[in-house]
C-alpha cells in the first residue's frame, strides 16, 4: 500500500457552476468512481476539486472529462512562474517550449527582462510545470500572488545588482591594463605587456569574471539549443585560446600577434550590459515597491468586547471592524459604519481634494483620513484589494509581450545557430582561400563576438518594464504591452477633470471685501487646525 500511495498524484481543480451541498457530493461521487482515482475532496466554499490519482490508470485531462459529464466545468486559470538563469531571448523560446509541451497547457508567455512565466493551464499539476522547467535547464518556483512581489523579489534584485557591480569592476581593473597597450599603440608608442602578463590578466577575466557566462552556454549546449551566453563562451574562449597557444608555444612571450583584449574587453563589455540590465530591473520594481508602501503595516480592530487591538493589516479578514484615525491610511477595502471624514483617494483618482465620506460610503485601501475618526467594515481584503489590482495590472503589463517583441522572439530563436553558421563559414572561406587557419579563425571570432551583446532579446522587455515602472511612479498605469506600443500614434488627450492636470496644492489669489485683511485674518482664524487643502490655503496666505 505505501508503494501505491506513492505512486499517486495531486492535482487541485477549480469547479464553476457548483450551488449547492448536492451538487459538490455529485462531483465526488463521479470522481470516486474513475478506476485509478484514490482520493476525492470537493470543496463547495472554494469551489475546487482536490483528486489524488494513479497517472499509470487515469490521466489528468479523464479527470477534467469526469467533472464536466456531471454538468459542471473546468475553467482555465493563471500562474504565474519566477524563472531564473535565463539570460536571453533563446532562453525564452526554450523555456516556453518546454512549459508549452507540458499536457494541460494552453498558453505560454515568458518575459526575459522580469524572469517570469505566465502559464494558461487547467489540470495541470503545478509541479509538472516546475519540473518541465528545470528539464529545460533552469530553475523555477511559483509566485503565489502579487504580495510576493515585494520584498523576496526587492532583495533578490538588489542582491544581483550588488553581485553585477563587484564582477563588472574586478573586470574593468584587469582589463584596463591591456586597454593601455592598445591606447599607447594608437599614439605610436610600441609598447606591450609581457605575454604572460597578459595571460594572466585576461584568464582571470574569462574564467572568473566570466565564469557566470559557461553554465548557461553548457545548459544550452545539452538541450541542442543555443543562447547569447553560448556565443560569447564561443567568441571569447577562441581568441583566449588562440593567444595561449602562442605564449605557451613560443621561446618569446610577446611573439606573433595576440588577442587577450579582445576577449577579456567582449567580457567586460558583456558584464556591462549585465548590470545596466540588473539596475533596470531593480528600478524598475520601485513603482510596485511604492504602492505596496501605500498599505500600512498595522490595523487596529475593534475586537468582540469593543476592544481595540493592533494587528498586522495582512491578518484583516472581511467582516473585520477597523478603527481609522485622522492622518492615517486606511489598511483595506471596507465601508465606513461608524463617523463622517474625507478621504484623500488621489492614489486611485488622481484628484487631489479630499472626498467627504458618511456612513454606508465605501473607502479604498491606501487611502488617507484626512480629518475625523471613523469605523470601517472591511469588505475586501487581501488580493481582492483594489491596491492589489493595481499592482496586478502593473505586473501583467510588465509581463506582457509587445506585438515587436513576439518578432524579436522569432528571430532570436534561430539567430543563435545562423550566427554559428556563418562562423564556421567564415573560417573555412578564409582557409580555403588561403589566408591560413589563423586568419580564418580570427574572422570567425569577430563575427561572434559581434553577435554576443543580447540587445535583441533583452531591449524590448526591458524598455516595456522601465516604460510601465516610470509610468506608475506618474500615477499612469499601462493596460498592457500593446497599449504602450501603440501609444505613439496618440495625437489628442482628453482629460474628465482639472484635478489631475493642476499641483494639487490650491493657494488665495484674490480676496474680495471692503477689509481684505479682516476678512483674511476671520477665515484663518476659522480655518486652524484643519487639514483640508483649502484651510492650507488660506493659513499659507
Amino acid at each position: 500500500m505505501p508503494d501505491a500511495a506513492a505512486k499517486l498524484v495531486h492535482i487541485t481543480l477549480p469547479v464553476e457552476g457548483m450551488t449547492c451541498a448536492s451538487c459538490s457530493a455529485r462531483v465526488e461521487r463521479q470522481l470516486a468512481k474513475l478506476d485509478g482515482v484514490g482520493a476525492a475532496s470537493v470543496n463547495l466554499a472554494a469551489e475546487v476539486a482536490s483528486v489524488s490519482y494513479d497517472p499509470a490508470k487515469i490521466s489528468a485531462e479523464a479527470v477534467k472529462v469526469a467533472v464536466e459529464m456531471t454538468g459542471f466545468s473546468v475553467p482555465e486559470r493563471d500562474v504565474e512562474l519566477a524563472i531564473d538563469g535565463m539570460t536571453c531571448a533563446s532562453c525564452v523560446s526554450r523555456v516556453e517550449g518546454a512549459l508549452s509541451k507540458v499536457a494541460g497547457v494552453s498558453g505560454v508567455s515568458v518575459n526575459l527582462a522580469n524572469e517570469r512565466a505566465k502559464v494558461t493551464y487547467d489540470v495541470t499539476a503545478l509541479a509538472d510545470l516546475v519540473r518541465s522547467v528545470q528539464k529545460a535547464g533552469f530553475a523555477a518556483s511559483v509566485v503565489e500572488n502579487a504580495e510576493s512581489f515585494g520584498k523576496a523579489d526587492d532583495e533578490k534584485a538588489a542582491k544581483r545588482l550588488r553581485v553585477d557591480m563587484l564582477n563588472l569592476a574586478f573586470a574593468v581593473a584587469l582589463t584596463t591594463p591591456l586597454w593601455a597597450q592598445m591606447v599607447w599603440g594608437f599614439l605610436g608608442t610600441d609598447w606591450m605587456l609581457p605575454g604572460w602578463s597578459q595571460l594572466a590578466l585576461a584568464s582571470l577575466v574569462q574564467f572568473w569574471a566570466g565564469a557566470r557566462f559557461y553554465p548557461p552556454a553548457w545548459k544550452a549546449l545539452v538541450a541542442g539549443s543555443g543562447n547569447m551566453d553560448l556565443l560569447v563562451v564561443m567568441g571569447t574562449t577562441a581568441a583566449w585560446s588562440l593567444s595561449a597557444a602562442r605564449v605557451l608555444s613560443t621561446s618569446s612571450a610577446g611573439e606573433g600577434h595576440l588577442y587577450f583584449e579582445a576577449s577579456a574587453t567582449v567580457i567586460t563589455l558583456v558584464l556591462l550590459g549585465r548590470f545596466f540590465e540588473s539596475r533596470a530591473k531593480r528600478g524598475t520594481t520601485g513603482a510596485i515597491r511604492a504602492l505596496m508602501k501605500l498599505r500600512p503595516d498595522t490595523a487596529v480592530v475593534l475586537s468582540e468586547d469593543g476592544q481595540e487591538v493592533e494587528i498586522p493589516a495582512s491578518q484583516v479578514k472581511s467582516g473585520d471592524t477597523l478603527v481609522v484615525r485622522p492622518g492615517t491610511r486606511v489598511p483595506v477595502d471596507g465601508e465606513i459604519i461608524f463617523g463622517q471624514t474625507h478621504m484623500d483617494e488621489s492614489l486611485l483618482t488622481g484628484e487631489s481634494l479630499p472626498v467627504a465620506k458618511d456612513i454606508g460610503d465605501l473607502v479604498t485601501g491606501g487611502a488617507i483620513n484626512s480629518d475625523g475618526l471613523v469605523r470601517v467594515l472591511a469588505t475586501r481584503v487581501g488580493q481582492d484589494s483594489t491596491l492589489a489590482g493595481i499592482i496586478k495590472l502593473i505586473q501583467n503589463a510588465q509581463a506582457s509581450k509587445a506585438p515587436v517583441q513576439r518578432l524579436v522572439d522569432r528571430i532570436a530563436a534561430v539567430f543563435v545557430p545562423i550566427v554559428v553558421g556563418i562562423a564556421l563559414v567564415t573560417w573555412a572561406g578564409w582557409t580555403l582561400a588561403g589566408a591560413g587557419w589563423e586568419v580564418g579563425l580570427i574572422n570567425a571570432v569577430t563575427v561572434l563576438v559581434i553577435a554576443c551583446p543580447c540587445a535583441l532579446g533583452l531591449a524590448t522587455p526591458t524598455a516595456i518594464m522601465v516604460g510601465t515602472g516610470v509610468a506608475a511612479k506618474h500615477g499612469i498605469l499601462i493596460k498592457d504591452a500593446a497599449a504602450l506600443e501603440n501609444a505613439h500614434r496618440v495625437n489628442t488627450v482628453v482629460f474628465d477633470k482639472t484635478g489631475t492636470l493642476t499641483q494639487g496644492k490650491p493657494r488665495v489669489v484674490h480676496i474680495e471685501g471692503a477689509d481684505p485683511d479682516q476678512l483674511l485674518h476671520l477665515a484663518a482664524t476659522a480655518q486652524q487646525g484643519s487639514e483640508h487643502p483649502l484651510a492650507k490655503a488660506v493659513l499659507d496666505r
